[in-house]
């Protein structure tokens, strides 16, 4: 009997997860962030917006940063410019939060590295709405 392939740790991420901490989160539509968001809310993720220019978005209360939300994150997705992924991850590994998602284009080697060497799963330069929908169609 052939072996069952090892399902892949994006796969065991997602299906894990609950809640994901949106740094960078917009409230306007038409942005990625926010599409990216609603998509994930509606597969019965619990979205929390991490936006200190926004009081909240998808019916969620926002937060100025990530050391401010009272509950326990099981990803950071961050919707930030490179230069500002960083200060997020140290706030990340501050927090314990198991597992980083950078956003298409937000690419920032240190950062990921940092947060690696801190036990915390990095996926770099990807699209968390399209690998879910890889994945769960």
């Amino acid at each position: 009997m052939a072996s069952l392939p090892q399902a892949d740790a994006v796969t065991d991420l997602l299906n894990h997860a609950k809640t994901i901490a949106v740094v960078g989160l917009s409230d306007d539509p038409l942005r990625p962030s926010h599409g990216v968001s609603a998509y994930m809310q509606n597969q019965g993720y619990r979205i929390i917006p991490v936006n200190p220019h926004i009081e909240s978005c998808l019916g969620e209360k926002a937060y100025v940063s990530l050391l401010e939300v009272p509950e326990k994150i099981d990803i950071v997705n961050i919707f930030r410019r490179p230069e500002f992924v960083e200060e997020v991850v140290d706030q990340a590994i501050q927090l314990k939060v198991p597992a980083i998602w950078m956003q298409e284009q937000v690419i920032h080697q240190k950062a990921a590295e940092k947060a690696r060497k801190a036990g915390i799963f990095v996926v770099m330069d990807r699209c968390i709405l399209k690998e879910h929908r890889a994945r769960f169609r």
